[in-house]
């Protein structure tokens, strides 16, 4: 009997033991619901994946260095923006050549098309090459999408 008893007491002692540590690891968040939650940056991703119903961003399509440097130019040309016309189907941004190169505008145009595929792109150099143009278009309800990601203000 004392036999069964000494090994009942170091089965319970192991189980504890056990027990304690599955407790610890479940309250450091380790393991459980936690674990699995996602990261500012994939919430940030899966967004961009569904923004606007069928108008999303494929930001995969795109190495890290292309989104990069893709986003650099993003900045430049939101920054450098001299004026902004709403067309019928989407909206005109007109930069100086002076400013933004036909190259970069080129550039970013290429990288654009691999990530947000469902665009119309028009590139003009107009004005005796005084004024560089860049309309973005496409499928009806495209201007809600292009205001919200190209921070057209509300007129």
């Amino acid at each position: 009997m004392n036999k069964m008893r000494k090994c009942f007491v170091e089965t319970s002692t192991w189980t504890a033991i056990g027990m304690v540590l599955v407790a610890l690891v479940v309250e450091s968040g380790v393991a459980g619901p936690s674990a699995h939650r996602p990261t500012a940056a994939a919430l940030r991703e899966k967004k961009m994946e569904t923004t606007q119903g069928k108008f999303y961003c494929n930001i995969k399509a795109l190495t890290p260095e292309e989104r990069a440097h893709h986003k650099q130019l993003t900045e430049k040309l939101l920054a450098m923006r001299k004026e902004i016309v709403e067309t019928a189907k989407g909206y005109e941004f007109q930069f100086s050549p002076k400013s933004v190169s036909l190259a970069e505008l080129a550039d970013w145009v290429s990288a654009e098309s691999k990530c947000c595929p469902f665009f119309d792109f028009h590139m003009d150099l107009e004005g005796e090459g005084s004024l560089l143009c860049l309309r973005l278009t496409g499928e009806e309800r495209i201007k809600p999408f292009i205001r919200a990601e190209f921070q057209v203000p509300a007129k």
